[in-house]
């Protein structure tokens, strides 16, 4: 299958609608309701030039109608995806976009597709009993993570424009309502495989696979067991993308299926939340009431889901139930040891490692978790306690053992890992020194008390300028600058204690 490539001339967006054009019955056509009175809170202006978009000579009041909605571009064709999804393990036949609109499609200026969609844009056909709509906090909170997440070196979906509907919505009290227009490789899901497995046909499987695989890993649409292939590219993807969660203490927070990108992005930063004293069971979500999704279980999560998208695909991985799910399960099965060894990697690269050429080899490994243990067992702040590692790669240890309320186990691991850089240090010129280590291990990252502290002035006062400061300061994890101190700071232990963070719906 081959994508249609017919592009459309438009003055804004040069829309390429594969979805609609090649998926019909896949989606229900909807338009966003009218907002009463927008206005442009944000607009990621280097996004949008990445993207092919002429925005130039469009003043505010006509992209915040745009935004909204209200205005659609030339080209655009929206509409609201169907899907289902397991959520905390339950399965739900009918999901769907309830409060967004997938706009179309635009291919970058590095070729690659890009869906463009609007999010709190009103009631669809899936809505069921929302209001399709978003209050302000919650998009802005999707700016700030997903610009972070960029930052990082981690693929997410990202925000392209924030517009004040200039309406309330009403939740446990009324908020101010917004519109965010998000970016992503696509929003195909494992849950848009389970709904058309559970509600059509096996030819509407087989054509949105084939869709899929044409847009996403078109190298195997030729092969004889290209859906095999594509289950282990969504797996490799998805376990890449977990160990890069774990190396900067990300913890999603509701890790069901229709929140699993088939492209292997981040997206839907709903109850999510970065880890500070570092904890394996941290659960920040308040809707998490039995650990699902904790830190540590994320990897297992990921393969149970990718479970989920396999059972979806077996008859068109095999005609033989038997044959299909023997095949399936080879590649779940290898899931744990692919993740592990994007995790190791990963984890050398912070521990200043080059690692080894077997990469069974489990001394690095080891080296890592009795690393993690002991900043467990002291509540170390995960970000810094690996910034400051980096510090006493260039020979000062103070600031990592400041972190620290004893010395001992310290002591005892700073031998090892001394002791591991020599060995490999021994006739090396490419042993990874402290720069090296710290353009892995970040310096800041989005600290819960500064991501709320900035939504509650734009959403109780109206205030923009928290969250323009913190956004400019996310944007450059890497680099220390006292400028920006106050950003890199841990929150408290009391404030911690009680942080809990909500879907936004």
């Amino acid at each position: 299958m081959t994508l249609t490539d017919k592009p459309m001339s438009s003055p804004l967006f040069p829309f390429d609608n594969t979805y609609v054009s090649d998926l019909p019955g896949f989606y229900a056509p909807c338009r966003p309701a009218r907002a009463p009175a927008p206005s442009l809170l944000f607009l990621n202006r280097g996004l949008a030039e990445a993207l092919r978009l002429d925005l130039a000579g469009q003043d505010d009041a006509a992209l915040a109608a745009m935004f909204a909605g209200n205005a659609l571009p030339e080209g655009a064709q929206p509409i609201a995806q169907a899907y289902a999804g397991h959520q905390f393990g339950h399965f739900s036949p009918q999901l769907g976009d309830g409060r967004a609109l997938l706009l179309g499609e635009v291919v970058d200026r590095h070729g690659r597709r890009r869906d463009i969609a609007l999010k709190g844009s009103g009631r669809t056909p899936f809505s069921r009993n929302g209001d399709g709509k978003a209050a302000l906090g919650p998009m802005l909170r999707e700016v700030l993570i997903g610009e972070a997440m960029h930052a990082l070196g981690i693929p997410t979906s990202r925000a392209l424009a924030v517009v004040a509907t200039g309406a309330p919505v009403q939740r446990e009290r009324p908020l101010p309502g917004a519109i965010l227009t998000r970016v992503a490789a696509s929003h195909l899901r494992v849950g848009t495989f389970q709904y058309f497995a559970a509600h059509g046909t096996p030819d509407q499987v087989r054509q949105l696979a084939d869709y899929a695989i044409a847009r996403h890993d078109p190298d195997l649409a030729d092969s004889a067991d290209r859906y095999l292939g594509f289950l282990r590219a969504v797996a490799e993807r998805q376990a890449a993308l977990v160990a890069q969660w774990m190396h900067v203490g990300f913890i999603h927070g509701v890790m069901n299926t229709d929140n699993m990108s088939i492209p292997g992005e981040t997206i839907d930063y709903g109850p999510c939340a970065f880890m500070e004293a570092f904890d394996p069971g941290a659960v920040f979500s308040s809707i998490d009431e039995g650990g699902r999704y904790a830190y540590a279980e994320q990897p297992r999560i990921a393969r149970w889901n990718l479970t989920r998208l396999a059972e979806a695909l077996l008859p068109l991985i095999d005609p033989q139930e038997g044959r299909a799910i023997a095949l399936a399960s080879e590649v779940l099965d290898a899931f744990p040891t692919r993740y592990r060894q994007h995790w190791l990697a990963g984890l050398r690269a912070k521990l200043g490692l080059r690692g080894l050429v077997d990469p069974s080899d489990n001394a690095d490994a080891a080296l890592g978790e009795s690393w993690l243990d002991l900043l467990h067992a002291r509540r170390v702040d995960y970000t810094l306690a690996w910034r400051r590692l980096a510090d006493a790669a260039a020979g000062d240890e103070a600031p990592l053992r400041a972190l620290f309320a004893g010395q001992a186990g310290l002591d005892r691991w700073l031998q090892r890992w001394r002791e591991r850089r020599a060995a490999e240090d021994a006739g090396a010129s490419d042993a990874p020194g402290a720069e090296a280590m710290r353009r892995v291990n970040p310096w800041l990252i989005p600290r819960n008390h500064r991501v709320e502290e900035a939504l509650e002035a734009a959403s109780e006062q109206g205030d923009l300028a928290p969250f323009e400061h913190l956004l400019h300061a996310l944007r450059r994890p890497f680099e220390e600058d006292p400028a920006r101190a106050r950003y890199a700071e841990p929150a408290t232990g009391e404030f911690m204690a009680e942080f809990r963070t909500f879907c936004g719906t």
